[in-house]
């Protein structure tokens, strides 16, 4: 059963209950821009794991048949519970060395770009998790944890994380000493020097205590979001290519072939001597701390709303449909969803080659959708047709409409 699929509803509409509770209490902890850049994060994290899942399934479960030292039964009750809680201790310690590691940073930063905290941050994540994330899950393997059972808990755990990012709700008492809870959750997400790199945990607080990560949320020290090498983008696919960029950039830049090597697996800031002293960097002084955002219009938002809203249910549709695919299918869509969120990002930073890009990605809805059909992907229906063109023409006139604002970007 694909959990996160029928979770998707529930996602949505508790986001709209957050919406209304930031409205109750006069605060505003949601951004127009950056909450869809979180959104479309997360719409092509899911989209493009449909090609990259298999690494860690297919990884995983070879492991299990060659390498299991005990058969442990799917119908076990005890077998469920020592799976979720051996699952949090391995997803401990890939989500500390995410935060430790250039290489394994550069995959999960993604997650940590969003500047505000709600709950679309939760939905924000890495679309390159996959390369090495398999690898922190084979001890459960080994111990003899069924695919199946696996598979289940993992999703278990990502959908606990989701209500603790908000911030709503203060500290749970009790609850804190022994659970992940939004307060230990926003000190994970600060860039605040007290607050970085602590409280790992996915559903368990235990391991951060035990291991020396833990950190209480200061009443005295406020929680700012973001990471200190800000993304100042609304790009989805700038927001995972980035890190990787900067190391490759300091690889290339490095004298030493040890150096350039060794950048990727080194700890996280880490940089070649001759690299830092040539092209220093600075953090920012988070007492004049300013969120990035680009001025928009009411109807500029309103347009980019209505065109994310057709790929979060492209995205819902190509993960519903998943194994039913085939592999040129599953490419398709994963190219189509990554281009239209990308022109997306370029409409929301309102830069001068927006429209033309916006153009560009309407009229290859016709010949991408003649090409679905051949490939099956899409039923042959008249009214899905009518439907299509009519979308495409009323987006191209509402785009001719719709003004560009005087703040734009350079392309």
């Amino acid at each position: 059963m694909n959990y996160i699929l029928y979770a998707v509803p529930f996602f949505f509409a508790l986001i709209a209950l957050e919406l209304l509770i930031d409205h109750w209490r006069g605060v505003s902890t949601y951004r127009f821009s950056d909450a869809i850049n979180s959104l479309s994060a997360g719409v092509l994290s899911t989209t493009v794991g449909l090609l990259t899942k298999a690494v860690g399934l297919l990884t995983y479960t070879l492991a299990w048949q060659q390498l299991a030292l005990f058969e442990l039964s799917a119908s076990s009750l005890w077998v469920w519970l020592f799976a979720f809680v051996f699952y949090d201790f391995c997803y401990y310690w890939n989500h500390r060395l995410g935060h430790e590691r250039n290489v394994l940073w550069a995959a999960h930063s993604v997650h940590h770009q969003s500047e505000d905290y709600n709950l679309s941050t939760a939905l924000r994540q890495t679309s390159t998790g996959f390369i090495f994330g398999w690898i922190f899950y084979l001890p459960m393997a080994v111990a003899g944890v069924p695919p199946l059972v696996f598979l289940t808990v993992a999703a278990l755990n990502l959908l606990y994380q989701f209500w603790v990012h908000t911030r709503h709700i203060p500290k749970l008492g009790w609850f804190e000493w022994a659970f992940i809870t939004p307060s230990n959750h926003r000190v994970h997400h600060a860039q605040n020097a007290v607050y970085m790199d602590r409280n790992y945990g996915g559903v368990f607080i235990l391991w951060d205590r035990l291991f020396g990560t833990f950190q209480e949320e200061l009443d005295e020290e406020p929680v700012v979001f973001g990471v200190t090498t800000p993304l100042a983008s609304w790009n989805p696919l700038w927001a995972n290519a980035q890190f990787y960029v900067a190391l490759w950039r300091d690889a290339v830049r490095a004298e030493s072939w040890w150096d350039k090597l060794r950048i990727w697996f080194m700890r996280t800031g880490w940089r070649p001597a001759d690299v830092a002293a040539k092209y220093p960097q600075s953090k920012p002084d988070l007492s004049q701390f300013v969120k990035f955002d680009v001025p928009l219009s009411l109807a500029q938002k309103l347009y980019a709303g209505v065109q994310f809203s057709l790929y979060v249910a492209g995205g819902t549709l190509l993960l519903g449909m998943g194994g039913e695919l085939s592999l040129a299918q599953t490419l398709l869509g994963v190219l189509w969803m990554a281009l239209g969120l990308y022109i997306i990002g370029i409409w929301l930073e309102n830069r001068a080659n927006a429209k033309r890009l916006e153009i560009l990605r309407l009229l290859l809805n016709l010949p991408l959708a003649w090409l679905a059909l051949q490939l099956d992907l899409l039923p042959a229906q008249p009214m899905l047709w009518a439907l299509l063109l009519g979308y495409s023409l009323l987006s191209l006139g509402a785009l001719f409409w719709t003004p560009r604002g005087q703040d734009a970007v350079p392309a």
